[in-house]
């Protein structure tokens, strides 16, 4: 064994602390800690997820966030993974809007004091040229903070009167920029799998993870999507690519679900079913509070999967 390898042993083993939930949690607080039981599976599974969310990484990581089909929960789950991700790593999280023209992460996040997007970024890179001179809060004239979120969003093209599209060029420069500054790169995507934006972030991910709703036509679309891209040579997806299920209503198709799990199962490392959340879908800006404790449970399990994949 060596020096790691002890310590390494000694943090599996360590005692992380008596119970806080449940009965548990009561008869300690009701003794004055005169009797402490141990954390019950529940509370250790959760602290146990938060410490794989917090974990570093060796450098900055991009998770692609894709599905080719339009209402399949891409952006809200881009932002539910920003703000899980950023309020427990504390920041270091930028959600990226890598739409071709027109995106809508940086309407469903909180609104900033400018109107600046990847375009007005894209028309002012030389002055983050100098890698010396450049700081990250100058890019706080182009990103948009999430408050208590602790992650930020850069949004797509938002002005009416612009033609073009953001190329792979484009890309690959913004993407280069924000891996100065952030550890992790969560990037929303359009739904053009041919668009050269939308080809140069599925070679870049480091994990992408496909998004669908309890829909045949969203689950049969990230299907697809998986086909192309091992059709365009990414093979190995089994182990770069995890899939979150969404609820699109309060009553769904179980047997839907079922299939769609046990499809995904065979394609991805892992699925994860996301509950009905008003607060995700009424298509508004996301008012985090407002967030059910068993979304915020799914979220924070699928966030420590995408970790750990990382």
């Amino acid at each position: 064994m060596t020096a790691q390898d002890f310590l390494q042993h000694r943090h599996r083993t360590i005692d992380i602390g008596p119970a806080t939930w449940g009965w548990r949690g009561w008869l300690r607080r009701l003794t004055l800690g005169l009797v402490a039981p141990k954390m019950g599976r529940a509370e250790r599974e959760y602290r146990e997820a938060r410490a794989t969310v917090q974990r570093s990484f060796s450098g900055p990581r991009t998770i692609v966030f894709a599905n080719p089909k339009g209402g399949a929960a891409k952006t809200t789950s881009v932002l539910a993974a920003g703000y899980t991700f950023g309020t427990i790593r504390g920041g270091g999280v930028v959600a990226w809007d890598n739409n071709e023209t027109r995106g809508t992460l940086g309407i469903r996040g909180e609104r900033a004091n400018h109107q600046n997007t990847t375009r007005e970024l894209l028309d002012d890179l030389q002055r983050f040229q100098d890698v010396y001179e450049s700081r990250i809060g100058d890019l706080g004239a182009f990103v948009r903070a999430q408050g208590d979120a602790h992650f930020d969003v850069l949004a797509s093209d938002e002005r009416a009167d612009v033609t073009g599209q953001i190329k792979a060029s484009d890309f690959g420069a913004v993407h280069r920029l924000l891996e100065r500054f952030y550890h992790l790169i969560l990037v929303d995507t359009g739904n053009n799998l041919r668009a050269e934006n939308w080809l140069a972030a599925a070679q870049t991910a480091d994990l992408i993870v496909v998004t669908c709703t309890v829909r045949e036509d969203t689950g049969y679309s990230g299907l697809w999507m998986l086909d192309a891209l091992e059709d365009a040579g990414h093979y190995d997806l089994k182990s770069k690519a995890i899939t979150v299920l969404a609820d699109p209503s309060s009553t769904v198709d179980t047997q839907l679900a079922k299939d769609l799990v046990e499809v995904y199962e065979q394609r991805t490392r892992a699925v994860f079913r996301i509950p009905y959340d008003p607060a995700l879908v009424a298509g508004s800006v996301i008012q985090y509070s407002q967030l059910s404790d068993s979304t915020r449970a799914a979220w924070l399990r699928a966030c420590a999967a995408m970790a750990a994949a990382l």
